[in-house]
């Protein structure tokens, strides 16, 4: 079965009622190390497409970095916000990544004139928004704005996970991105967890109690 290509359906549909769709996606939910990240990105009435946006997980790297730039300049506005390792911690990674996407949206409704909108995020509701906003399963795969949001999201915390390996070495995070491969889980029961580890998280958690 091919893979889902999202498309501008549900853009078309807001645009129809004078309003602007916005999408969210968030990238980094799962890694042992790093924050969560999130994206949101509204798009014009009548956008074409750009060529090649699909689910960023199904994207690499270098098409990533392509692409991130591009949707960006051809936005009404983007912005992405973050939640902290301390806040995962404290938070857990379910709220943390609410914050993160409430965090992107804030930022972006602060620097679009005022305008009716609808908000659309990947996956489930989460009231922890704070917003009104629609879900949708799969969103990356189905809806171009929630797509291009992933898209965004993941360029940016790949690139700065990439600057932190620079700063640890032994954890090889510019190729695991803070995932739980075999690799980086030895260098955690090796060398310890460091501050951008999420203790919260069974494996670092567990690594901590046999040190």
């Amino acid at each position: 079965m091919p893979p889902l290509r999202p498309d501008l359906s549900r853009e078309a549909t807001a645009w129809a009622e004078q309003r602007l769709l916005i999408g969210i996606d968030e990238v980094g939910r799962g890694p042992l190390a790093g924050p969560v990240v999130a994206a949101a990105i509204a798009f014009p009435v009548s956008h074409r497409a750009v060529r090649g946006v699909r689910d960023s997980k199904t994207l690499a790297a270098k098409r990533r970095e392509t692409l991130a730039p591009a949707l960006c300049s051809r936005a009404v506005a983007w912005a992405a916000g973050a939640a902290s390792v301390i806040e995962i911690d404290r938070l857990n990674i379910r709220v943390a990544t609410a914050l993160a996407m409430r965090r992107a949206l804030e930022r972006l409704l602060g620097t679009m004139a005022p305008a009716p909108v609808v908000v659309l995020i990947d996956g489930l509701p989460m009231p922890e928004l704070g917003h009104p906003h629609q879900a949708l399963v799969d969103g990356d795969a189905l809806c171009y704005s929630v797509a291009a949001a992933g898209i965004v999201a993941k360029t940016i915390r790949d690139r700065l996970m990439c600057r932190l390996a620079t700063r640890y070495p032994a954890f090889a995070w510019q190729t695991n991105m803070g995932y739980g491969t075999a690799a980086h889980i030895e260098a955690i029961g090796r060398c310890g967890p460091t501050r951008h580890h999420r203790r919260s998280f069974a494996p670092v958690s567990q690594l901590q109690l046999l040190g």
